[in-house]
Parts: C-alpha cells; sequence; structure tokens
C-alpha cells in the first residue's frame, strides 16, 4: 500500500472513533438531563395535568 492510502485509511478510522465518542458524550448527556427532569417532579403527581383539559365541552353535533 502507499503511504497516503494507509494515512487516509487511519484518518477515517480516527475520524469514526471521534464520531462515536461525541455520540456516546451526546447520549450520557441526554440521559443524565432527562433523568433530572424526571426526578424534579413533584412526588405525588404521576402525570402532568394539562391546563385546558376538560374545562369546555363543545356539545354541538
Amino acid at each position: 500500500m502507499e503511504m497516503n492510502a494507509i494515512m487516509a485509511n487511519q484518518l477515517r478510522s480516527l475520524q469514526s472513533t471521534v464520531q462515536m465518542s461525541v455520540l456516546n458524550n451526546s447520549l450520557k448527556m441526554s440521559s443524565a438531563a432527562a433523568t433530572e427532569m424526571l426526578e424534579s417532579l413533584p412526588a405525588g403527581q404521576s402525570v402532568a395535568l394539562h391546563p385546558h383539559k376538560g374545562a369546555s365541552i363543545d356539545l354541538k353535533a
């Protein structure tokens, strides 16, 4: 193999490794943020109530 082909192959491998590392870190941060958000919910309220749900009902046929 030529030196340029070897270096190009190594560069592609390095780029792939860096992309996977960035993706993995992003997933960890997203998971941590979601966990923190869920833990911050009040303990007694399991479902968030909609502010307008059931307040007015349209009975037109």
